[in-house]
């Protein structure tokens, strides 16, 4: 039975170790209820699709790096699903790319793995109750310092126009076999040519589309209607 005066949150990250003294520390904490734990982003997805509106987290924190799908790609995918969960990205990765992907992705706050407990639930409780973004402090001014180059910010989230134009037809038939599902090998395998020559492509389609994942190119793709 959820108890419905506290926060529901999920906590996904791949180790299991930090995963479960996460579990343990925030659940001192009765304002907070841990209802989902997911091992990577696939799993965190298939747990969610398996819940009711009322029954789903509010607030998930999300690590980045892990196997299978990684955090920036889970919250690509389900911030188009369920646009009313939030996500706090709890990582060790303080870098300005990761900050950006995240960004991009749509999370709701970024915090480090080596915050105090106490103000990973004052962050959990900011975003519910007060609408904020909380960010560790040593996020806060490197989110401070990019933003002061504005002309830079606006490059990295401002849309191509003639992004159809830039890509290649090698480019575009490749972005179809991502669109249909098809993974390195299977691309190779339909076009007669190497997985990593497919890296290659994809790597480049990635760039032309100023996006980072797979998740983000299919959205490309679909709102510009390349594909029927």
């Amino acid at each position: 039975m959820l108890n419905m005066n506290s926060i529901r949150i999920a906590i996904v990250d791949d180790k299991k170790l930090l995963r479960e003294a996460l579990i343990s520390n925030i659940s001192n904490y009765a304002e907070i209820e841990i209802i989902l734990q997911a091992v990577d982003g696939m799993d965190f997805l298939d747990q969610i699709a398996a819940l009711a509106e009322q029954e789903r987290p509010q607030i998930v924190l999300m690590d980045i790096e892990m196997p299978i799908m990684d955090g920036i790609e889970a919250v690509t995918l389900a911030k188009e699903k369920y646009p009313g969960i939030q996500f706090l990205m709890l990582t060790v990765f303080d870098d300005d790319d990761k900050l950006f992907d995240a960004i991009k992705a749509g999370a709701d706050g970024y915090l480090l793995k080596d915050e105090k407990i106490s103000n990973i639930v004052k962050a959990i409780v900011e975003v519910v109750y007060e609408g904020g973004v909380p960010m560790s402090p040593r996020i806060a001014r490197k989110a401070l310092a990019l933003l002061r180059n504005k002309a830079d910010i606006i490059e990295q989230f401002k849309p191509d126009a003639d992004n159809d134009h830039l890509l290649s037809n090698r480019e575009m038939e490749i972005l179809n076999r991502i669109v249909d599902g098809l993974n390195y090998q299977e691309i190779g395998e339909r076009l007669f040519i190497s997985p990593h020559t497919v890296r290659k492509h994809i790597a480049n389609i990635y760039d032309k589309l100023h996006v980072s994942n797979k998740a983000s190119a299919i959205k490309v793709a679909t709102q510009k209607r390349w594909f029927n």
